[in-house]
């Protein structure tokens, strides 16, 4: 880790100045957008445990604290917070419909933390470029949209059911927010909108009384409250988070389990890491103009690592955050200082089991109207990658392969091999995008009508696989 120098006089940044990762403003300032980083990622870092069915509190704890390892692999040349990252979400819904137990989530992404740590350490050694032949932005695109896409039934079957006029006007509510507002207040519309609809149920209690609808904490339809905050009044405002104890419903910290199966499952999640963290390393350097294409290997072991810690004790996995990136752009300060300032926080709201209390009781119909627009927005992204990089639908090698992967994927098609074993969904359309994408690679190279379609000078790279630019996908978060 760097020792920070201060930047100027510590309080102005002149025209066309960046205040650099190795620099820092005053302390005050510095802690004011550390502050703010925390605000940037708070949204989504507490909304997406509550999907996975992990512990908020825990998820916001340990991202202060893989923020600060983060730091260090790095050794703080990327300014970046590592909040809950929604690559997983498909996956752990899936197995959850199986039965799955918040151990055997955890699990299945600490495996899949190590694996993508390995793959850093391996880019580390190898170089960058190797990722990119074999996950080309065709081949991540269609991943991260099918694992957007696979969600719809969760959205459609668990959280709209819950208060179906709530989910609506939140999820307009939401989409107005992140297009009317402006500058900082757009980053953080999650987040508004999430405390808009829990002001929202709360009023629609007092006013209008109880609902009949279905009760995801007892899976049943039954007469309640929007709004319950029994485990609210009776939790302390310091200590650690819960253990877990699901028998009575409640679920923190514990150690996780494995199952092959599930491990599977959730795999096709570290692409998007993949494709998240080399899209955050570009980025950051495009702004700070600093070459960190040697650091990329460390960025994903970082992660990696990072997800698996979190993990092990229950936490959420970790990817850095799109969000913050936009507030570095609009303040134009990069320090890593103020990172670190953010993680502290974070620790330090980890450690009030009274605020871990409050999230956790967020209305099932305010997550419905969340996650309908956080779910397609994940998948649109997928689009983005394509655009983004050029690649050609009208070329056959990327048409039919990435056809068949996503329609499995997102159709929940399943494989069975056995009464204990099979693929479904996410994971088995992961596996035939790459595999067939690759085996269209190599029987076209052999054909000459499709080694024929080159692309035209000044068109996406013609010694890309498929058309398409190597370059990293964008953020994701």
């Amino acid at each position: 880790m760097p020792i920070w120098t201060l930047h100027g006089d510590g309080k102005n940044i002149k025209p066309g100045e960046v205040v650099a990762p190795g620099e820092r403003l005053s302390w005050g300032r510095t802690i004011g957008l550390g502050s703010q980083h925390v605000v940037s990622m708070f949204g989504a870092t507490f909304v997406f445990p509550i999907i996975m069915g992990l512990n908020p509190q825990l998820a916001v704890m340990m991202s202060g604290f893989c923020t600060l390892f983060f730091l260090l692999v790095v050794k703080g040349r990327i300014p970046s917070y590592l909040g809950t990252s929604a690559a997983f979400v498909g996956g752990i819904a899936a197995i959850r419909a199986q039965g799955g137990t918040s151990a055997e989530v955890t699990g299945a992404i600490l495996v899949s933390g190590l694996v993508l740590a390995a793959i850093g350490i391996a880019i580390h050694f190898l170089g960058g470029r190797v990722v990119f032949k074999v996950l080309p932005p065709v081949v991540t695109g269609a991943v991260v949209m099918l694992i957007g896409f696979n969600l719809a039934p969760v959205v459609a079957g668990l959280y709209w059911p819950q208060d179906q006029w709530v989910a609506l006007i939140v999820m307009v509510a939401l989409i107005v927010m992140s297009i009317a507002l402006r500058g900082f207040m757009a980053r953080i519309a999650i987040f508004l909108a999430l405390i808009f609809g829990y002001v929202l149920s709360w009023i629609l209690d007092r006013v209008s009384g109880t609902i009949t609808s279905y009760d995801a904490g007892t899976g049943q339809i039954t007469e309640h409250f929007r709004v319950n905050w029994d485990s609210v009044q009776s939790a302390s405002w310091f200590g650690l988070p819960p253990f877990s104890d699901e028998a009575n419903g409640i679920v923190g910290i514990h150690a996780p389990s494995f199952s092959l199966t599930f491990i599977i499952l959730v795999l096709p999640g570290v692409i998007a890491l993949i494709a998240e963290n080399a899209g955050h390393v570009k980025a950051v350097a495009e702004m700070t103009g600093d070459d960190l294409d040697p650091y990329m290997g460390r960025a994903l072991a970082g992660d990696g690592f990072a997800t698996a810690i979190a993990s092990s004790v229950g936490g959420s996995p970790t990817t850095t955050y799109a969000e913050n990136i936009g507030v570095m752009a609009a303040t134009r300060v990069y320090s890593t200082a103020a990172y670190a300032v953010a993680g502290i926080v974070a620790m330090m709201l980890g450690f009030s089991p009274k605020f871990g209390a409050v999230i956790s009781a967020t209305p099932g119909g305010v997550l419905g109207g969340i996650t309908v627009v956080l779910y397609g927005m994940i998948g649109l992204l997928g689009a983005k990658i394509w655009k983004e990089n050029g690649v050609d639908f009208g070329n056959p090698l990327n048409l039919m392969p990435i056809a068949a992967g996503l329609i499995i994927g997102i159709g929940d098609t399943a494989l069975k091999f056995s009464d204990t074993f099979s693929l479904s969904g996410i994971a088995l359309g992961t596996i035939v995008v790459i595999g067939m994408y690759h085996l269209c690679q190599y029987i076209g190279s052999k054909n000459p009508e499709l080694n024929a379609k080159n692309p035209e000078p000044n068109k996406p790279d013609s010694k890309a696989p498929g058309g398409e630019r190597e370059e990293p996908a964008p953020q994701l978060t």
